[in-house]
């Protein structure tokens, strides 16, 4: 079974509930924003209400409001986002300049190890990608800065769930419901928590063809000055170039000393 990155996040969100604090509008513009992806970057009125769960009017609105802002643009039948929209994305990221630091050490990292690294962080029950060095296209989906994959069955999400107290970890695994994407995929929730319990006992984890056939993953947590996990660090492979084995006896402490580089300097940056 094949899955799709979403750029956007439209996957595993509880529904919110609805407050003194909370703006509806705004909430709604936010899910017209998220139902562009990939799969459907142009769509018809009609599309982005049934995929955002308004009425046609009231998508109308908001897209009519997106145009004028330049986040939106339409040939008078379909919308589609603009570059502007990266703005919302950008910001997180230059309020993070840590990235900026962490992109030469999985440059060398890559180097070393000539396989691509990435760099994610936990949402909800999905990674986000934040950083992304590659060498080689080993995966049938595109990733890039912003791509969600679901955390239970990915290297990166792993190690951050077990980052989790466990009830908030189990309960994230729970709301996950965890489906196979191939026959290796773990889904059964005992052997999930176990697999967590290895992960941070251990301090890295090693996926196993189990997002996608052929897919090798490996990450390591990157650690805030106070000690917490913050992000995860992985590097990425084609089993049929370099097996779960070699990966593990080759390439688990560059891996390894690359986080802990990372993780020095993001201890300098809070400590500045």
């Amino acid at each position: 079974m094949a899955i799709a990155a979403s750029p956007l996040g439209t996957q595993s969100r509880p529904s919110p509930v609805p407050g003194d604090n909370y703006v509806q509008s705004f909430a709604r513009g936010l899910e017209v924003i998220r139902s562009f992806s990939a799969q459907s970057p142009r769509q018809t009125l009609s599309e982005v209400a049934a995929r955002s769960g308004l009425s046609r009017a009231g998508a109308r609105r908001i897209l009519l409001t997106l145009q004028t802002l330049g986040y939106v643009d339409t040939d008078g039948k379909h919308f589609s986002l603009t570059p502007r929209i990266l703005d919302l994305g950008f910001a997180y990221l230059s309020s993070m300049p840590i990235w900026n630091l962490a992109e030469p050490v999985m440059e060398d990292l890559v180097e070393e190890v000539r396989e691509s690294c990435s760099a994610a962080v936990l949402d909800g029950t999905d990674i986000v990608y934040v950083l992304r060095v590659s060498t080689h296209k080993i995966m049938s989906i595109t990733l890039g800065v912003g791509s969600r994959l679901p955390a239970y069955c990915t290297s990166m999400g792993r190690v951050l769930l077990a980052a989790l107290p466990e009830a908030q970890a189990i309960a994230c695994l729970k709301a996950a419901r965890p489906e196979a994407l191939t026959r290796h995929t773990v889904t059964d929730l005992d052997d999930l928590r176990q697999k967590l319990a290895q992960t941070r006992k251990q301090g890295w984890c090693l996926v196993n063809q189990e997002l996608e056939e052929g897919l090798v993953s490996m990450a390591a947590p990157i650690h805030d000055r106070a000690g917490r996990t913050v992000a995860a660090l992985n590097i990425s492979g084609q089993a049929n170039r370099t097996s779960a084995r070699v990966m593990q006896e080759t390439m688990l402490q560059p891996l390894l000393q690359a986080a802990q580089a990372i993780s020095r300097l993001l201890a300098v940056q809070n400590k500045g």
